[in-house]
């Protein structure tokens, strides 16, 4: 163990503990389409409104990268992100709270653009915290502080969705959702400065930068079409993100099948969150079996739809979001080391941006999943998901790794 990984990790806890809390209160699985659908009937909007959650930052990452790379220190630009992230998070709580019925669209818009800056500001930020996690920890660290972050963050979210819990049933909405908004962005400010206090050392091998941004993209995708294990794990990585296709309408189909409570609701992001909890255990157990870990993970997701194809009650409905809780961090970890592996330390923000980049239309699977339920309903798109979570299972089969 280096002679700073407690500290650091510490920080990196703090940092992902804090994160969950104010994301759990905007979960595009339960939370987030419920507090569209107050504001608009359409099932599509809810789709862009969860995509717009995950995916404002995709041209955003390469265009972060073209400067990183002949960055010594990132840190300084990384806390420009956080500000930008907390504001924008708590405006969106404003909003709802200031406008909310009395203008519907306008609160929807409001809440839209905030929910963008909050995501396209990490485009930025997830150069930039990719750069700092490779630095600070070695190969076998990374794995580590990566699963107790992800391990602390699904305890913070089980605390999450127990407030949330109770302010859906203190209060009525729309105010009830201003309320978690307002609250969790002082939260999120906490791990935020946490982060910020790292202390990042001086990359001394660095690339010069290219003098435009179209030499760079050019160049960029030279790297691409050389690197053969480069194009299989962007490919496993973008198939991850199948589940997106279905995943923001269970809760809805549940509202149709069972009767939902605020209580069950906050239930299910807890009952996702000890899903990721027990997972991350797994995962760090598994490190750096990074391989491993991304096969476990599409095996768990997939097996999470095909239950979903029969929920016919809660218990079900709670072991779908628990599989998918225990299957969403195993991605993560294995998608971010294993590029680490395969990425030349000078052009790590490059390979970290292409990967983000090409893989972050994913994160926009959710409008398509909207438009193929309208058309054809849940069982047609639960088994296109799991269809597309099988091919991705096949190219993590294929993934170069040590």
């Amino acid at each position: 163990m280096s002679a700073n990984y407690k500290e650091n990790n510490l920080k990196n806890i703090l940092h992902g503990f804090f994160l969950a809390v104010a994301m759990s209160v905007a979960d595009p699985s339960t939370i987030l389409p419920l507090i569209v659908h107050h504001f608009s009937e359409s099932v599509v909007l809810v789709g862009v409104f969860a995509s717009l959650l995950r995916g404002g930052a995709i041209a955003v990452q390469l265009f972060a990268a073209f400067y990183a790379q002949s960055y010594k220190k990132v840190m300084p630009y990384l806390k420009r992100v956080f500000l930008a992230r907390f504001l924008s998070w708590l405006a969106i709580g404003l909003a709802i709270l200031i406008i909310g019925d009395k203008n519907p669209t306008l609160t929807l818009i409001v809440f839209g653009i905030g929910l963008f800056i909050f995501s396209f500001s990490a485009g930025f930020g997830s150069i930039y915290f990719s750069e700092i996690i490779a630095k600070i920890f070695d190969k076998k660290e990374r794995g580590k502080s990566m699963a107790n972050r992800q391990f602390f963050a699904a305890i913070g979210a089980i605390i999450s969705g127990g407030i949330a819990g109770w302010v859906l049933s203190a209060f009525e909405p729309p105010k009830s959702y201003a309320y978690l908004f307002i609250i969790s962005s002082f939260l999120l400010g906490i791990g935020l400065y946490a982060f910020s206090t790292i202390k990042e050392p001086v990359k001394e091998n660095v690339r010069v930068k290219e003098e435009s941004f179209i030499k760079f993209l050019k160049n960029a995708f030279v790297f691409l079409k050389q690197d053969k294990a480069l194009q299989i794990q962007i490919l496993t990585i973008l198939f991850s993100y199948s589940f997106l296709f279905a995943f923001p309408f269970v809760i809805l189909k549940a509202n149709q099948t069972i009767h939902l409570t605020g209580w069950l609701i906050g239930g299910f992001v807890t009952v996702q969150m000890f899903g990721a909890l027990l997972g991350n255990l797994v995962w760090k157990k598994l490190a750096p079996k990074y391989k491993l870990i991304i096969i476990s993970a599409f095996i768990s997701m997939i097996s999470a739809f095909v239950i979903a194809l029969f929920a016919k009650n809660a218990i079900m409905y709670a072991l779908v979001f628990f599989l998918i809780g225990f299957a969403m961090d195993g991605f993560k970890i294995a998608g971010m080391n294993l590029l680490f592996e395969i990425a030349p330390e000078d052009k790590r923000p490059i390979y970290v941006a292409l990967q983000n980049n090409l893989t972050s239309i994913g994160l926009f699977f959710a409008i398509p999943g909207g438009f193929i339920l309208k058309a054809f309903g849940y069982n047609v798109l639960y088994v296109f998901t799991i269809i597309m979570l099988m091919i991705g299972l096949f190219f993590a089969t294929r993934l170069k790794a040590e």
